[in-house]
């Protein structure tokens, strides 16, 4: 059996830190959870939401899957999205994709017949929706990169067309960035996503 006791030791000093910074942290943050945010994310270890937009425990309720996607049969980032607005009241919705994504790369390839490729089926449904859009690049990486931002546009339409959204009693703000492993920046991405059109069979014409 793997031994974990490092993870637990550098759990007991990250607990230390915390508590040093800010005695009382983990009390108050054990009595109420008051996020301000919903990031839908991918499942990728390199984008921790937390972490990159600088935020603390507690301030953002997180959603992360394979290639950061938002479909209308999945019962878990439904689940999620209805807790997050009816129960949290969340006001901003921030779907983030990254650059370099496995998903993505994945379903510019052919099927292996693997598990994930059921899952990533739904960017492949994007990649040829904007197949012309993609071929205007002259390189893969560049076809990947483009096909990055398209996913992450389409999601937030998803996003803000799902019932469980259109059912909230608050303003809610939906966002699209897409995160840069290679250099730690986030871009926003929410100007085009008027440029696009949600790909969920119920809204398909």
């Amino acid at each position: 059996m793997s031994d974990l006791s490092h993870l637990l030791a550098n759990n007991r000093a990250w607990a230390a830190r915390m508590e040093k910074a800010e005695p009382g942290f983990f009390k108050g943050l054990a009595s109420q959870q008051s996020p301000r945010y919903l990031w839908i994310g991918c499942a990728d270890s390199r984008v921790p939401a937390n972490e990159i937009i600088g935020l603390p425990p507690g301030e953002v309720f997180v959603h992360r899957n394979v290639a950061n996607l938002v479909v209308h049969s999945d019962l878990n980032c439904l689940a999620v999205l209805d807790y997050a607005l009816h129960a949290l009241k969340v006001t901003d919705i921030i779907v983030c994709g990254h650059y370099g994504c496995g998903g993505i790369k994945a379903a510019l390839e052919p099927s292996e017949g693997r598990i994930v490729d059921h899952w990533i089926r739904h960017v492949r449904d994007i990649a040829k929706h904007y197949k012309a859009d993609l071929e205007r690049m002259t390189t893969p990486a560049e076809q990947n990169h483009r096909l990055c931002e398209l996913n992450v546009a389409v999601q937030v339409v998803h996003v803000r067309e799902s019932p469980v959204l259109q059912a909230a009693r608050h303003e809610v703000n939906v966002h699209g960035w897409i995160y840069d492993v290679a250099d730690g920046h986030l871009q926003d991405l929410t100007p085009m996503v008027e440029e696009v059109r949600a790909l969920e069979p119920s809204v398909r014409v």
